[in-house]
């Protein structure tokens, strides 16, 4: 029952040992809200949503932080035609439904970083006090973190100071050396006056790397079990968290853990390319189930390559799944293997995802338990059938893609669903009418056309069925 982890810091696989036994403390970047959500955000925050649920399945109690980040340049050279925090609020409500629709759970704190801004001036306090930063000689107000002094500066990403490039998130002019990273932002003229805080070293507005450190320990502690994120922010953002905390006496994460980014169509995704597939644009291609299956089924370290045509190969396998759920629950109905299934993962599913989380091996014990309970059924092994259902009730669960969840229901069924499930209901209604007046021929032809069409149907006790075919 060990859970082994990619630790991006130790680059090696770790058995997974938390701070607090039974318990884990997660840390993640969310987005910084200056523009809609797209493909990779979805899937970054997907990667989370299912080691959390993991660690839960496995008996921990999680509390998981993902910030929004508020307040930042990019933010500031967005805004047209509204004020600052306005944009910043109407983004942040767009990654959370993005967020509800894929069934990702709701953090256990979501702090903003505009409410933390007094913990960031205790930090940035400390740091000075500790000799690790300082604020510049010119009076803008600016305050530095002195690479210089922090000889581990560079660990997580295995740099020397030498061989990095000079740190563009402030004014240079008052830096001591141009890989020095900005803690605090003087105000600049031109600055929405409603975007400063006043501080020690003059009016102005956290640097971004100084927000998920105060953040992390405010919700967490000063050191906790998992910091995540994207690959993209393993440098600068994650390295000047990781001097900073420790700099200032935090021991910090334990195990950093880093999610592989998404290429479209074997391209880099990119504004600059014009390939960027928006949350909205995907969810309007296909059921919120069918993209959280696309989106959770590579392996979280890998790039995960999107095309058009994975959104259907995505949707014939959940629907093989809920195909499967429908007929052995039906089938199992008013027998004594009814409800006897225990719902737990096979050994092998466990195995794969306490090995870093090898969601691609779980998925194929998923659909290979999904196949021998089919086969049961049609061997009429009712009892096999029973074990079958119970272990794919688990790994569906754990997977966060049930489809007889209620948060699916109302997702899944738009016009094309209901369209396509009263013209199958009004064929078989005439088959029903054939059979009944002994046309045979007639039933057998619709029965063929419903096939040919890949309309699986099966009689029962209880009426005569559908399903798309696998």
């Amino acid at each position: 029952m060990t859970i082994r982890l990619y630790d991006t810091k130790a680059q090696a696989l770790r058995d997974f040992t938390p701070l607090r036994e039974g318990h884990v403390g997660m840390y993640v970047c969310g987005p910084t809200v200056q523009s809609s959500p797209h493909i990779g955000h979805l899937r970054s925050a997907l990667v989370y949503d299912i080691l959390r649920r993991w660690f839960a399945y496995r008996g921990n109690d999680v509390t998981f932080v993902r910030n929004v980040t508020d307040i930042d340049d990019k933010i500031l050279e967005a805004v047209t035609g509204e004020e600052w925090w306005a944009l910043a609020y109407r983004v942040e409500l767009e990654f959370t439904a993005g967020y509800r629709a894929l069934g990702i759970l709701p953090p256990t704190y979501e702090p903003r970083a505009t409410a933390s801004v007094m913990q960031m001036q205790e930090l940035i306090a400390r740091l000075i006090e500790a000799g690790h930063a300082y604020p510049a000689p010119d009076g803008s107000g600016d305050v530095y973190f002195d690479t210089a002094s922090w000889p581990a500066y560079g660990e997580l990403t295995r740099q020397t100071r030498d061989n990095m490039e000079a740190a563009p998130d402030a004014d240079p002019r008052g830096k001591r050396d141009p890989r020095d990273f900005a803690l605090w932002k003087g105000s600049k003229p031109g600055e929405p006056a409603s975007a400063s805080w006043e501080s020690p070293w003059g009016a102005g507005r956290p640097g971004w790397h100084i927000e998920c450190s105060a953040m992390s320990a405010r919700y967490l502690g000063p050191e906790f079990d998992i910091h995540g994120g994207g690959l993209d922010l393993r440098f600068p953002h994650h390295e000047n968290e990781l001097a900073q905390s420790t700099a200032a006496g935090d021991a910090f994460a334990r195990y950093w853990v880093h999610n592989g980014l998404v290429n479209v169509g074997g391209q880099k995704m990119s504004k600059s390319l014009g390939n960027s597939v928006y949350a909205s644009e995907l969810l309007g291609l296909a059921s919120p189930l069918a993209v959280r299956y696309l989106l959770g089924q590579a392996h979280y370290r890998s790039t995960l390559d999107y095309t058009p045509g994975s959104l259907a190969d995505a949707e014939a396998a959940v629907d093989r799944i809920r195909t499967f759920l429908v007929r052995v629950e039906r089938r199992l109905a008013g027998t004594r293997f009814a409800g006897t299934g225990a719902p737990v993962v096979p050994d092998a599913f466990a195995d794969a995802m306490d090995d870093d989380l090898g969601v691609p091996q779980a998925l194929a014990v998923l659909h290979d338990t999904v196949r021998a309970g089919n086969q049961a059924l049609d061997a009429e092994e009712l009892d096999e059938a029973a074990v079958a259902h119970g272990q794919v009730v688990a790994m569906v669960g754990v997977l966060g893609i049930d489809p007889r969840d209620p948060h699916w229901a109302h997702a899944d069924s738009g016009p094309a669903t209901r369209a396509l499930g009263a013209l199958v209901e009004r064929l078989i209604e005439d088959r029903r009418i054939a059979r009944a007046d002994k046309d045979y021929a007639a039933a057998d032809r619709l029965r063929a056309e419903l096939a040919d069409a890949g309309i699986t149907i099966e009689d029962s006790s209880s009426g005569t069925h559908w399903s798309l075919t696998s």
